[in-house]
């Protein structure tokens, strides 16, 4: 019988067994890798080269006809990877996913239709928000962990950084312009689990087959969990690009 007990956390955010499945997977590295897979027998190689390099969350999105079975692929060939999909955008897109094995399923919105579907059902959703209505509205459903979609071109990690003090027991996962550049000041903050990126994964390493070097890019981009933890020391400033800071808060 499937866990549907409700609990709640210390911060007073209510919890239930698929936003806890959600938490377990963001919490496992600093950078989730958004993938685009064209040709399936792909999959299984970009997936290994991408876990040898610390990121073994992976985001296979549902904008190719290859995309489920790549992730029924990389199920069946690296069994350590947490295989998920993305651009989630209809009720039955859930069930597809259920039925192939993956992890959890993320949308780049959330219509109440997808919502109704994901009430009840066994797969875990990451639904995204961008504007603070659309994460109170989630909030009030239940989700506590929310995509933040498109990132960069919604406000960045200084709306993120403004949201925090507001609406402080949601968590995100920026997604949409983040790149190597501008992810450590969203791992900086607070409200932040980790981010969504494409950029250890270009196309053109890809068609070529170059899984060293993917798994070099993977690696560096694993590596942003230390410069995030080194820099969260209380008062600590982050500087955006935009010349503000967003500030790591201390132990209260």
């Amino acid at each position: 019988m499937r866990d549907t007990r409700i609990h709640q956390t210390r911060t007073g955010m209510i919890s239930t067994p698929t936003q806890r499945a959600v938490s377990a997977v963001l919490s496992r590295g600093p950078v989730i890798p958004v993938l685009v897979i064209d040709d399936a027998s792909q999959a299984a190689a970009l997936a290994r080269a991408l876990v040898a390099g610390g990121l073994d969350v992976l985001e296979v999105t549902l904008r190719t006809p290859a995309a489920l079975e790549a992730v029924r692929r990389i199920r069946e060939a690296v069994p350590e990877a947490v295989v998920g999909v993305g651009t989630v955008l209809e009720a039955g897109q859930l069930e597809e996913a259920h039925r192939t094995g993956a992890a959890f399923a993320v949308s780049p919105g959330a219509t109440a239709r997808l919502l109704d579907a994901a009430c009840g059902h066994p797969m875990p959703l990451l639904p995204g928000v961008a504007t603070v209505s659309e994460a109170m509205a989630l909030r009030e459903r239940g989700y506590h962990h929310l995509k933040f979609f498109p990132a960069e071109a919604a406000g960045g990690a200084r709306f993120l950084a403004s949201l925090a003090p507001v609406i402080g027991d949601l968590r995100f996962c920026p997604t949409g312009g983040v790149n190597a550049t501008n992810a450590p000041a969203y791992l900086a903050l607070s409200n932040v689990t980790c981010v969504g990126g494409s950029w250890m994964v270009p196309r053109e390493r890809v068609v070529a087959e170059d899984w060293a070097g993917i798994t070099t890019l993977a690696a560096a981009a694993a590596a942003l969990r230390s410069a995030q933890e080194r820099s969260a020391q209380p008062g600590h400033a982050t500087r955006l690009r935009d010349g503000g800071e967003a500030f790591a808060p201390g132990p209260t």
